[in-house]
């Protein structure tokens, strides 16, 4: 790697406030504001709309899309599909 071009990668608290949930990992994001993590030390904050706690697929309230509904519905509108000749 080539140095002087990358940013700084460190330690920052990602906060989901929908769900109230928030985690600490590395990145090179960072926020204006701190928050002081369960260890004791102060680490710069980033706000999220949507993390794995709030996340429809990962809390299992997505919705199921009715495919066969829609199949059907189009051919009835117009017409089944003919045989390949």
């Amino acid at each position: 790697m080539k140095p002087g071009i990358h940013p700084p990668y460190g330690p920052v608290v990602f906060r989901d406030k929908a769900a109230d949930y928030a985690f600490l990992t590395r990145s090179t994001m960072t926020g204006d504001t701190t928050v002081e993590w369960e260890d004791g030390n102060t680490y710069p904050v980033v706000d999220v709309e949507i993390s794995s706690a709030s996340h429809p697929f990962c809390t299992g309230s997505a919705r199921v899309v009715d495919t066969a509904g829609r199949v059907e519905r189009f051919e009835r509108r117009y017409g089944a599909r003919r045989a390949a000749r």
